[in-house]
């Protein structure tokens, strides 16, 4: 199954308004489907998404208000990639974990949370990964302000 008629079948099965990207081969969707159409993808036999290589964000910054979380799903038997794009208020970033589906997720959306503080509703342990617990404020927003000392350490000039 090629991906744009994996866009038709989410489409027909979820009944929402989809953006469709064909020379990217995305799918932006309301965020609130994202884990219904994941689970849906990997059970269904047909697509077979077994594996999320991977799963990042973007901030887009003050003005636009916006954040996005892509994610990138492989099927290892169809041999075929496809990324579904979530948009999300910049001020209260929040959409469901799908590490119920993948467990990689875990680490993927840890790390969404520590740069971005993209808050994944569901996750089993969201807390940092990279950065220490008491750190302040999220380093990839547009408008990140870098602290100058860390625990009486100077960390920028």
């Amino acid at each position: 199954m090629d991906v744009a008629s994996i866009k038709d079948l989410v489409q027909t099965q979820f009944q929402f308004e989809a953006e469709w990207e064909e020379e990217m081969g995305r799918l932006t969707l309301p965020a609130e489907h994202i884990l219904p159409v994941c689970e849906f993808l990997w059970k269904n036999p047909s697509t077979y998404f077994d594996s999320l290589s991977c799963l990042t964000a973007i901030d887009q910054g003050p003005e636009a208000g916006k954040m996005e979380v892509i994610y990138t799903l492989y099927s290892i038997p169809n041999h075929v990639t496809l990324h579904l794009r979530v948009m999300l208020d910049r001020e209260k970033p929040s959409v469901s974990s799908v590490s119920s589906v993948w467990r990689t997720a875990d680490w993927h959306e840890r790390e969404a949370f520590d740069f971005y503080g993209i808050q994944f509703e569901g996750h089993p342990d969201l807390r940092r990964i990279l950065l220490p617990e008491d750190w302040e404020g999220h380093p990839l927003r547009k408008d990140y302000v870098e602290q100058t000392k860390y625990h009486g350490i100077q960390v920028k000039s």
